[in-house]
């Protein structure tokens, strides 16, 4: 009787975009140990006894691999005040005031809420003073790049017409300078030191549910985005050591060390040093922090987004982050090219977050820069780029630098119709999402996720990637030229998220591959391609063991 056997029975075995011969998979001690016919497979000596899964004809494909997701801080949310279901500012504050009636603690800290439920994707502090009283309140945005504070947290954290912006934030502020309540970037740090720690416990709580949580979407693999204090969450790093050591998950996890937005030239020597102390600590636990989040600029809905030209206000350039109206670049060039190239050196692979055009050129700027030695010893990538000047779409290959795509995004939703077009321009806009022409130009193409900005579902994702619209709408398909096919979304999700982790073993369904693997619901690719949203994952296995059941 071997050990450790599963027979998937009953699929359709995919893998690295297509078919598999058979409609079974076997996995025998953790690995694949074949692919084929159901009844030949299970006559076989190592699948004796084995679990027998049937998955009524449902696709069988690699376990997928989030490759950009905040778990740790989903995981905090989700047991704490979380309001991303809510659909509309009324029941946003609903939500808030019934938390508000039986909290005892001195601060309402949450988070979740959405720009487009708002004029101007900037709630008041008076609304919500309306909802929480007289207790402080700081709820972060469902995309993290803001946080709306009541009265009483301005109080607390001192923040009145006379606090000047910081560099990397803008407070929102009426006609006489007064805060109105919506803190947008670096702002958000004026409040941080006011509020409670997170404590351990709560912080290893959040992680066991996120894990949890995304085992159950078929995510066996993923990379914590930011590893470091960030927007009032603590870093990760022991809790997740403490949960690995602990046995508590076993999911193949990587992080991002945090790359601070005050870090200066002189400063570079002193961070890499500290990040190499840390990655070792770590790696020592279990937890693989080779990575660098370097985040080069904000989001496009609140104008922090790196541009080029000035963004359009009103049909006029507007002329809001000082003179420019471009947005907010976080490092200077020479800082930038400082970090990125001593980082490579020091063997870390480079995370950028790039939304915005200039912001995207600046980071295929630092890495053209970095010796092409030090370049190529890691697999460096790009996350969002959302709005790309054409000319660069072709230095990423020629870079080596993989595309790492948060697919959901690429859709016309309100965010995007009365926030961010109007802002950027009919030519701008039309660069938004290029996955296509990422593809055709030979560029490399991972996804993930970035919960809880949005769903960690993969299959969500990977709808929008094809169809380029939620489910269900009417509206238009956003740039439907740079829709992906479903074999190449779903390839990218799988096998593309697992090459740019390092994880060649895995995300593959070969004979010897680790077995992590997952049985969908359906086989998206026999139905009409509106109805992918409708693809679940039913069974995830991990390392030869069933670890998930819808």
């Amino acid at each position: 009787m071997s050990v450790g056997a599963v027979l998937i029975r009953n699929g359709r075995p995919w893998s690295d975009g297509m078919f598999l011969a058979g409609d079974a998979v076997l996995a025998v001690n953790g690995r694949v140990a074949a692919v084929g016919e159901g009844d030949g497979l299970a006559a076989r000596d190592d699948a004796a006894g084995a679990l027998v899964v049937d998955a009524r004809g449902g696709l069988v494909h690699p376990g997928f691999a989030d490759a950009h997701v905040h778990a740790a801080m989903a995981g905090i949310e989700m047991l704490g005040l979380d309001v991303s279901g809510a659909h509309g500012a009324e029941a946003c504050l609903a939500l808030v005031a019934a938390h508000a009636a039986s909290h005892e603690g001195p601060w309402i800290v949450g988070g979740g809420w959405h720009m487009s439920d708002y004029v101007g994707g900037t709630p008041t502090a008076r609304a919500l003073d309306a909802a929480t009283g007289d207790v402080p309140a700081f709820l972060v945005n469902a995309d993290h790049h803001g946080a709306w504070v009541n009265t009483a947290a301005l109080r607390a954290a001192g923040i009145d017409a006379s606090t000047p912006d910081p560099e990397d934030g803008r407070i929102e502020r009426d006609a006489a300078g007064n805060p109105t309540g919506t803190l947008h970037e670096g702002a958000m740090a004026l409040v941080e030191p006011s509020l409670p720690p997170v404590t351990a416990e709560a912080a290893r709580a959040g992680l066991a549910a996120a894990a949890s949580s995304l085992l159950g979407y078929g995510v066996t693999a993923w990379q914590e985005a930011i590893v470091g204090e960030y927007g009032g969450h603590r870093d990760a790093s022991d809790a997740y050591g403490d949960l690995l050591e602990a046995g508590a998950f076993a999911a193949r996890v990587s992080g991002a060390l945090w790359v601070p937005r005050d870090v200066t030239v002189e400063g570079v020597p002193a961070l890499v040093e500290d990040f190499v102390r840390r990655r070792d600590a770590n790696a020592a636990r279990g937890f693989d922090t080779s990575s660098a989040k370097i985040m080069v600029d904000g989001v496009a809905e609140n104008r922090t987004a790196a541009m080029h030209e000035p963004y359009l206000e009103d049909g006029c350039d507007c002329a809001r982050d000082g003179a420019t109206g471009r947005g907010i670049a976080y490092f200077g060039r020479d800082v930038l090219a400082a970090v990125t190239a001593a980082l490579a050196a020091a063997g870390f692979a480079l995370h950028f977050h790039a939304i915005g055009d200039r912001a995207v050129t600046e980071a295929l700027d630092a890495v053209e820069a970095i010796p092409a030695a030090d370049r190529s010893r890691r697999r460096h990538h790009i996350a969002h780029v959302q709005v790309v000047d054409p000319a660069d779409i072709p230095r990423l290959a020629t870079l080596g630098v993989t595309v790492n795509a948060q697919a959901l995004w690429a859709r016309n939703e309100a965010q995007m119709t009365e926030l961010t077009v109007p802002i950027l321009g009919e030519r701008r806009a039309a660069w938004q999402y290029p996955f296509g022409s990422f593809l055709r130009a030979g560029a490399a193409l991972a996804m993930g996720s970035d919960w809880p900005v949005s769903t960690p579902d993969p299959w969500q994702a990977i709808h929008t990637a094809v169809t380029r619209r939620e489910p269900r709408s009417d509206a238009p398909p956003l740039n439907p030229g740079e829709a992906l096919t479903l074999a190449e979304a779903l390839r990218a999700y799988t096998a593309g998220s697992h090459r740019l982790l390092g994880l060649d073993g895995s995300g593959v369904l070969e004979v010897g591959a680790r077995a992590d693997l997952c049985v969908a619901s359906r086989d998206p690719f026999a139905g009409d391609p509106e109805e992918i949203w409708t693809t679940r994952t039913v069974v995830t296995v991990l390392g030869g063991e069933v670890v998930a059941r819808a």
